[in-house]
């Protein structure tokens, strides 16, 4: 097998392990005496759905609806399936929010309730406090997007704009809640995944407050409103830890980063070659993990240390791109990393990689990621892409593009963050 295909292939094993058609049925509750209601958001929202429609017995009532990423879409039979923004909020995943609201508060103690929590459920799931316009939120997010603040701050500054996550939607319904949550996050805290809507919340208004001003970010006026009466304490905070308000709920991870590295090592160690799985909690601006990472290439390569080829480096996480002052940039964070790769290994013989965001779309395009190879310089040098002017422009889209090097497999309806392998022989 050439190494492409093996990276590649290497890559669907990691999205096969966190496929939902797969996992949640051995996670679903028992039947209650009352209704069961399904409700969920993030990329892997409908497959998810689509997994508990077939998994729960026909006579048994079942009802409900999720909202995913616009093109993440399936049916899912009784659970009606609504397609909103992402990466920034708009109208159809407020409407949706709204309504999901609604019908978990008319649930009793005899119903049910299903939370299916993935990754970009944040931003899906979006449904501001009154004191902040729809038009305001989109506005903070799109500068924090901006700012490369890390998720999982991005993530304390929404809770506390939203009337539904911060463990709000749990805490609004009076059924027993099983969530089952596949996690794009670091650690795999749940009240880090999709903001957390049925998790107690340990941040403050205080620490939203905080994270803007240290990612330089400039808020709409009445988000920083909201957020310094809450530092006040003239607005109710999030559940926290410990809170009786969330004792009916029991969160469960069903899917991780960690579970879908460990099967791309297995794929690897099937073909003879040694994996290294370097961990699924690498952060960072993905230019500056690239230059670690070819660091530790050549060690491989020129000393046969710490790792003896053949070897395959295996990590996930999320690592940042700070976008600056610069607007036109087109890719993500997977892309840039291996552009910086490139530039650092400039053709290196017999290293080859892939980073690839597992949910099929990494950042700005239509691609999961890209491909780099020994003779990727060479061949752009050829076409007159210079790999430094695209990494300054943040085009890493652009020069894989230009030499066919993408990754493109459409939407994969789940979400456990980045995968990469770097392929040493």
């Amino acid at each position: 097998m050439n190494p492409r295909q093996l990276l590649t292939d290497s890559f669907h094993a990691a999205v096969a392990a966190a496929d939902p058609l797969g996992i949640v049925a051995g996670f679903l509750p028992p039947l209650p005496s009352g209704r069961t209601l399904v409700v969920g958001a993030g990329k892997a929202a409908a497959s998810m759905a689509r997994a508990v429609e077939l998994a729960w017995p026909a006579a048994a009532p079942l009802a409900g609806v999720v909202v995913t990423r616009y093109a993440h879409g399936m049916p899912a039979g009784r659970i009606r399936v609504i397609e909103a923004g992402h990466p920034v909020p708009d109208a159809a995943g407020e409407c949706a929010a709204a309504e999901i609201l609604a019908q978990v508060r008319a649930l009793t103690p005899a119903d049910r309730l299903i939370a299916l929590i993935s990754g970009g459920g944040s931003s899906l799931l979006s449904l501001p406090v009154a004191a902040v316009p729809m038009a305001d939120l989109k506005a903070v997010t799109r500068a924090l997007l901006r700012s490369g603040a890390p998720i999982a701050a991005m993530n304390v500054v929404r809770k506390h704009l939203s009337q539904i996550q911060g463990g709000r939607l749990a805490a609004a319904c009076r059924a027993p809640v099983t969530a089952l949550i596949i996690s794009d996050v670091t650690g795999d805290d749940p009240s880090a995944i999709a903001s957390g809507p049925t998790c107690c919340d340990a941040s403050t208004y205080q620490d939203a407050l905080d994270i803007l001003g240290r990612h330089a970010v400039s808020a709409p006026a009445s988000v920083l409103a909201h957020l310094q009466a809450g530092a006040r304490g003239a607005v109710a905070e999030t559940p926290k830890p410990g809170s009786a308000v969330l004792a009916h709920v029991c969160n469960t991870v069903i899917a991780t980063a960690h579970q879908s590295l460990q099967a791309a090592a297995g794929f690897f160690r099937e073909r003879g070659i040694a994996p290294v799985v370097l961990g699924d909690t690498v952060t960072g601006e993905a230019s500056e993990v690239a230059k670690v990472y070819a660091a530790l290439v050549r060690e491989i390569r020129d000393h046969q240390q710490p790792f003896r080829p053949p070897v395959a480096l295996i990590s996930g996480g999320e690592c940042t791109v700070t976008m600056g002052g610069n607007e036109g940039g087109r890719g993500g964070r997977c892309a840039e990393f291996l552009l910086s790769l490139a530039l650092e290994l400039d053709g290196m013989p017999d290293v080859y990689a892939l980073a690839a965001d597992t949910d099929g779309i990494d950042g700005s395009e239509d691609n999961a990621g890209a491909v780099l190879t020994p003779d990727t310089p060479a061949r752009a040098a050829a076409l007159g892409i210079s790999a430094a002017a695209m990494l300054a422009a943040h085009d890493s889209y652009g020069y894989f593009s230009g030499l066919g090097d993408l990754v493109v497999t459409g939407p994969t309806r789940t979400n456990v963050n980045d995968y990469r392998v770097i392929l040493i022989l």
